[in-house]
């Protein structure tokens, strides 16, 4: 009984062996049933599909896919899927797709431009997916073309300006990045059609080079502020349809093709990809010039505008748009310097100084803090018996970047930006400091008077009087030992502020020069109403001296007429640039008072100056 089990073992009944068979064949009715469904639904879905195996070849296609594309269903079969919806045409899209059939990615979705059978074009969403529990493929394809069209629509909006309907500064600049991101050779066969066949409807090749006219109108404000917006806009859309007019005929290009966007109030701008030289663009902006002094009739209303342009030509490759856009805002701002009404060509040397400027005028002001400037005299000699009387300071600037620089470099730009008045004020008080104590290192000589050069804008800009008469009193220098010297142009024809300044400086004791005379005004009627002591004579004066043998008796006339003039006014006269003997002696022997040049010296440090004082007279 141990080994008995608890009841005998019987089989199981027949029919538990033969309900297997039956529950399949049930399953098998219900999935005939499902396919036949599926079969149905993919025949009526209005989304076009189309069943495809691993090897890329349609199996089945709905009635939708054939309406789209404009054929019958049951001719898409043993097609290959790939061409049918346009996905090798370029390398990215053909992977993925290949990916798909193989198993190795679920799904892929791609956009493409489809072709109907009746020519008219389509945009097609395209979507590749495993079908589950099958080796196959499920291909749909969703048109598009409406949100396409909207999305155009809406894009056309942002991107083009609403006044003249030409492409605005976003899309100008959206391709400009893409022209230099563009290779120099034509595009590899597996990059999208569309792309390469636009290139190619210009009808000429790739040259790698990008140009740029850059338009602003000249005069533009007035017609606003005159005329009001109306008109301007008018006048705007008008210049806007011949600038395209322009490009559209550029004789270099098969039908034109170059972008004319409006970037913003009245600048403009023509894009020339693949430009075949500099030679184009300027007789690009020839024909704009041209076109655009022709009057133009606005409902009655009779205008003429100029403009100017920056014109730049160069290789697409190491440029970049900002690059790029300075160089033509550079340009454009030459031409309105130049004089308006003209083009100009980007010069890389007047860039290079005019950036050199600019980093002179960034550096001036702290320079003056970090002494950086240094100063050098230059003798003025006695003419009739060669003694030093006294010296002109002359500022160099020994700048860390570009070296010694000399005053024509950055004086010009200190008077632009105002730092010539601190500039000035060191000038000034580091003359009269070293000029003191040349008279405390030799008393017993005769003391040598210093002469400074002072820039209108310093007596504009501060109060030269008191800054003068603090420096004298702060260095112990006696009045009538400092000179300064203003040019004819600022002291001729002076009134107001300036001339009080001149005036109050004179009654302190301070000699007033006016340098480079002979270049400026030359009104001699004031010479007797200014507070002037000294007339340096501009040096192209005594340059007509320097051939001897075959002297201008003009020149001789002149000079010796003026220094006569000088002298019955009571002025001194200096001559400037004496560099050979036989000038000192012909201004000797008219009457010049003293004379400054490289025959004596040219601009020596302090030291060398201090050697000169008590020596022999300079060789006259």
């Amino acid at each position: 009984m141990s080994g008995t089990p608890e009841g005998p073992v019987h089989p199981e009944p027949a029919e538990t062996h033969t309900a297997e068979p039956a529950l399949t064949e049930r399953d098998a009715g219900r999935r005939e049933a499902e396919l036949r469904d599926y079969r149905a639904a993919f025949r009526v879905a209005r989304l076009a599909m189309a069943l495809v195996d691993r090897d890329g070849v349609v199996v089945a296609a709905n009635d939708s896919l054939g309406a789209l594309l404009g054929t019958e269903a049951g001719a898409l079969r043993e097609q290959a899927a790939a061409d049918l919806v346009d996905l090798a045409s370029d390398g990215r899209t053909w992977h993925a797709y290949r990916e798909v059939l193989r198993g190795r990615r679920s799904r892929f979705r791609c956009t493409r431009r489809l072709k109907h059978a009746d020519g008219r074009s389509l945009w097609a969403e395209v979507t590749v997916a495993p079908v589950p529990g099958d080796r196959r493929v499920l291909l749909s394809i969703a048109d598009i073309s409406d949100r396409r069209e909207l999305q155009a629509r809406l894009r056309h909006l942002q991107m083009h300006d609403p006044v003249t309907r030409l492409p605005n500064r976003t899309l100008f600049f959206e391709r400009l990045a893409a022209a230099l991101e563009e290779p120099a050779a034509p595009r590899e066969p597996h990059e999208p059609h569309e792309s390469y066949e636009s290139y190619e409807s210009y009808g000429y090749g790739r040259t790698g080079r990008i140009g740029l006219c850059y338009i602003d109108l000249d005069g533009f404000k007035a017609v606003n502020d005159t005329l009001g917006h109306r008109v301007g806009d008018r006048l705007l859309a008008a210049v806007a349809g011949r600038l395209t007019e322009c490009a559209d005929s550029d004789g270099y290009t098969r039908g034109g093709g170059h972008l004319v966007a409006r970037l913003g109030g009245d600048e403009f701008a023509i894009l020339v990809e693949d430009s075949t030289g500099t030679e184009q663009l300027t007789d690009l902006a020839r024909s704009v010039l041209d076109a655009l002094q022709e009057p133009f009739d606005l409902a009655g209303q009779r205008l003429s505008v100029s403009a100017s342009i920056g014109v730049v030509e160069r290789s697409g490759r190491g440029t970049t748009a900002t690059a790029l856009m300075q160089a033509a805002d550079t340009t454009l701002y030459w031409a309105k310097a130049d004089g308006k009404a003209r083009w100009t060509l980007f010069d890389p040397e007047r860039n290079a100084h005019r950036m050199t400027r600019q980093a002179l005028s960034s550096t001036l002001r702290p320079a003056v803090e970090d002494g950086e400037f240094a100063l050098e005299y230059q003798p003025l000699v006695d003419l009739a018996d060669g003694a030093v009387r006294g010296v002109e300071a002359l500022v160099r600037w020994h700048h860390p970047q570009f070296g010694p620089l000399p005053p024509n470099r950055f004086i010009g730009i200190a008077e632009e930006d105002g730092s010539i008045v601190e500039l000035g004020r060191w000038i000034l008080r580091t003359a009269c400091r070293q000029a003191r104590q040349w008279q405390k290192d030799h008393p017993r000589e005769r003391p040598l008077f210093v002469s400074v050069n002072v820039a209108v804008r310093q007596v504009w800009d501060s109060d030269l009087v008191a800054d003068v008469a603090g420096i004298l009193a702060e260095t112990g220098l006696a009045p009538h030992l400092l000179q300064l010297e203003l040019t004819e142009s600022a002291v001729m024809g002076s009134a107001g502020r300036p001339l009080q300044a001149l005036q109050a400086l004179s009654d302190m004791g301070v000699r007033i020069a006016i340098d480079d005379f002979g270049t400026g005004y030359s009104n001699l009627a004031y010479l007797s109403r200014l507070p002037v002591s000294v007339l340096k004579l501009d040096g192209s004066f005594v340059r007509g001296f320097q051939d001897e043998e075959h002297a201008n008796a003009a020149d001789e006339l002149i000079v010796e007429a003026l220094v006569r003039l000088a002298h019955r006014l009571g002025l001194t006269v200096t001559a400037e640039c004496v560099e050979t003997a036989g000038q000192a002696s012909r201004l000797r022997r008219i009457g010049c008072d003293t004379g400054q040049g490289w025959l004596y010296s040219r601009a020596v440090t302090p030291e060398r100056i201090a050697e000169l004082i008590g020596t022999e007279p300079l060789p006259a």
